[in-house]
């Protein structure tokens, strides 16, 4: 039987076409990218509610999946909170698998299809992204995005980490982050009549009677579909479609792609809601006893479109004093921090501290490693946590009412007195991301945790983080389950709890 060309032949054909001196590179990593995303999708076929696996038993220091249909799919005991690429083969009966994208083919359970197609992608680009990667954990860099352009896996625990199906080589390679490039954001004058704008829009982003929106120049060539000249010379940050102008804000573009799981435009309505949301985070940082920031969005415009729209957002850089630095989460596994005696728990107890407290006034951060940033000492010490992006929180007003907080004119859609919701929100993205992910593992995770745990007030929020499962989001059935819009969960395994 004939098959397509595979994602990975693709890329190596537009590689050898654009960048020949990178193809030896990109060819030799795709072993360890096919095991880097196999290992991501082993951890949803062991611990997601997937509706065609219909058991799990531990054999032989392994894991046995059995499926609705008959079959049995096997691999190594698999450690929800682990980040190093460990699964190298599985076994669907007794054929071996180092491919995630030919394994789900053959899975062919509903939507795998389309769900392969995104692995293959995922492997290839990872392999294309990490022929970018340079490994110096002891140099620290000094800009903001030299931080950013270190995470070069993407997710940590996403199949679809490296997903970017409607980006070609070129495009990585001019805009993807871990290739450091300088990106040209177009910018696109609409009449002011014509545009919807919050917060304070610089001059210099005016032409008389004109707003001009800066664009990413992949939106404008195949969303917008029209000329555009580069008028601002911006780097990429990690999410891709945010870049830091030198000397100035970070702007948040549209980019009409699917990257990782979502289509990345930006709403009218979170353009409507931005300058509420920015005062409403200021606010909740005030009583923060100075271990939080929160960057504040500084002027928001839409010409009353999703793929046309524009966000400028302080960078976090200005909470930082001289020696200072301000480091993504995400980016903290590229230094030797975690690897500090001491240094896990110090950073697990300022995190929890923030968020517990954070959660018992009535907001729940969506505290993962992109949105979560840390202020270290010059010695690396961490000292306090800036937060970006407020789009994602869920806010409790029952909560806020109890400790005198206001919260006008939020968007109904972040409003839940649910505990259940609010605790998810937080729990899956501070403990099952930004700590989990440092931490490398479940035992190590444990180990930061447990000590810092012990010290906290015991809550109802406090509670339920030591003694029930640990719910995170369930991004494999997420993207398998078409239907379903909202967040779907998993349940894994308390890392406070031995055994």
């Amino acid at each position: 039987m004939h098959r397509p060309p595979t994602a990975e032949a693709e890329v190596a054909e537009e590689l050898a076409a654009v960048r020949p001196d990178l193809l030896p590179g990109f060819t030799a990593g795709l072993a360890g990218a096919r095991a880097a995303v196999l290992t991501r999708l082993w951890r949803a076929c062991a611990h997601e509610p997937l509706p065609w696996v219909a058991g799990r038993d531990a054999a032989r220091g392994g894991l046995v999946l059995r499926l609705r249909d008959g079959r049995r799919l096997a691999g190594p005991a698999a450690d929800p909170y682990r980040t190093d690429a460990y699964v190298r083969v599985v076994h669907l009966d007794d054929v071996p698998y180092d491919d995630p994208a030919r394994l789900t083919t053959d899975l062919a359970v509903p939507h795998s299809a389309g769900f392969a197609g995104e692995l293959g992608h995922s492997v290839a680009s990872l392999a294309l992204s990490r022929t970018a990667r340079e490994n110096h954990p002891d140099e620290w860099p000094d800009s903001d995005w030299g931080w950013e352009q270190r995470v070069v896996d993407g997710h940590p625990y996403h199949p679809g980490c490296r997903s970017r199906p409607g980006f070609s080589v070129a495009d990585q390679l001019a805009y993807g982050p871990e290739h450091r490039p300088v990106v040209g954001l177009g910018l696109v004058p609409v009449p002011a009549s014509g545009c919807l704008v919050t917060g304070v829009w610089p001059r210099d982003l005016r032409d008389g009677g004109k707003v001009l929106l800066p664009v990413h120049p992949w939106q404008a060539a195949h969303v917008l579909k029209r000329p555009c000249e580069e008028r601002i010379a911006a780097r990429p940050l990690m999410s891709l479609r945010t870049l830091a102008v030198p000397g100035g804000p970070h702007v948040k573009t549209a980019l009409g792609a699917r990257l990782t799981s979502s289509v990345r435009d930006i709403s009218v309505a979170s353009i409507a809601a931005s300058a509420t949301l920015s005062s409403f985070g200021e606010e909740l940082a005030a009583r923060m006893d100075g271990l939080l920031h929160m960057t504040r969005t500084l002027g928001a415009a839409t010409a009353h479109s999703p793929d046309l729209a524009a966000v400028l957002r302080e960078s976090p850089r200005v909470y930082a004093d001289r020696g200072e630095h301000v480091v993504p989460v995400a980016a903290l596994a590229t230094t030797a921090l975690p690897r500090r005696p001491g240094w896990p728990a110090a950073f697990a107890r300022l995190a929890l501290t923030v968020g517990l407290r954070a959660l018992e006034l009535g907001v729940a951060l969506e505290a993962h490693g992109q949105n979560l940033l840390v202020v270290l000492s010059a010695e690396g010490g961490p000292l306090r946590l800036v937060y970006r992006d407020l789009a994602d929180i869920r806010v409790s007003p029952a909560r806020l009412a109890r400790h005198g907080v206001a919260a006008p004119g939020l968007p109904p859609r972040m409003l839940t007195d649910d505990p259940v919701v609010l605790r998810r929100k937080l729990f899956g993205s501070l403990v099952g991301g930004a700590l989990a992910a440092t931490a490398g593992s479940g035992e190590a995770l444990r180990e930061a945790l447990e000590g810092v745990v012990r010290e906290l007030p015991r809550t109802p929020d406090v509670v339920a983080l030591r003694e029930e499962p640990l719910p995170v989001k369930a991004l494999t059935l997420m993207r398998t389950s078409p239907e379903d819009t909202g967040d779907l969960w998993a349940r894994l395994p308390n890392p406070l709890h031995r055994g």
